[in-house]
């Protein structure tokens, strides 16, 4: 590891170590209790085999170069500092960053519903900032439906040639969006006064409000943390095929 590398991650853990000590404030992705326990079964379900494709995944990336390991720890910790950022938003959940569509570009999407799941207990346990019962709707939607989102657009942009740079901004700002979709359906089909649709567009507008310049920023970001990768990370990144255009 140079020592570029070792900064590199240092800055990383220290920026999460300082996230994670800020007050929880009864902001959170989906809180503990809010939705039906068949609910959390349902999700928690659904996640399972995106869990054990994901161990599958990253146990192939390490055994292939386990200098990888560096980078795949600051894809959880990217994504750790990221969504620990939360603002009150609509009632028993909230609206923050989510920072998996970096780990998605890098190491598939099925990697981050592990990291996703080790970040959701952490703020879960030790920040209040969701919850046990909520964990499977929360990594479905955080570290499932988004980085698959981000995955997909991604190749897409490379695929259509619109450039790099634009390519890890928009995947990392519709990843964000789209999780924020999905956190909106599941709010909807847990409760409605009838009409999921109509749950689902009340939901989805009042994130809307913080979410999209969230989502915004969250995708400038990401390009900017790319470039520093591709600075320092530079035989790593190629390891990942990062440096090929499509």
């Amino acid at each position: 590891m140079s020592k570029n590398q070792k900064r590199w991650m240092t800055a990383s853990l220290a920026a999460a170590l300082a996230f994670g000590a800020s007050p929880a404030a009864g902001a959170m992705h989906i809180m503990e209790g809010y939705l039906p326990l068949g609910y959390c079964i349902f999700w928690g379900a659904v996640c399972l085999p995106f869990f054990v494709a994901g161990v599958f995944s990253i146990r192939k990336t390490i055994a292939r170069n386990r200098r990888l390991l560096l980078i795949l720890a600051m894809a959880g910790a990217y994504t750790f500092v990221l969504s620990a950022l939360k603002i009150p938003s609509v009632t028993g959940s909230s609206s923050h960053p989510t920072g998996t569509g970096l780990g998605a570009i890098l190491f598939g999407p099925s990697v981050m519903s592990v990291l996703g799941v080790i970040v959701l207990l952490f703020q879960a346990i030790l920040l209040a900032h969701g919850g046990l019962t909520t964990l499977g709707a929360n990594t479905f939607s955080m570290a499932v439906a988004g980085p698959f989102v981000s995955y997909g657009i991604y190749k897409l942009c490379l695929k259509l040639k619109t450039g790099k740079k634009f390519a890890v901004f928009l995947s990392a700002f519709l990843g964000d969006l789209s999780t924020y979709c999905v956190t909106s359906f599941q709010l909807a089909l847990a409760h409605n006064a009838g009409s999921v649709g109509e749950a689902f567009a009340k939901f989805a507008a009042i994130f809307a409000v913080t979410q999209v310049p969230l989502a915004i920023v969250e995708g400038l970001l990401t390009v900017v943390v790319v470039i520093g990768l591709e600075s320092y990370a530079k035989p790593e990144m190629a390891e990942l095929h990062f440096d090929k255009e499509a």
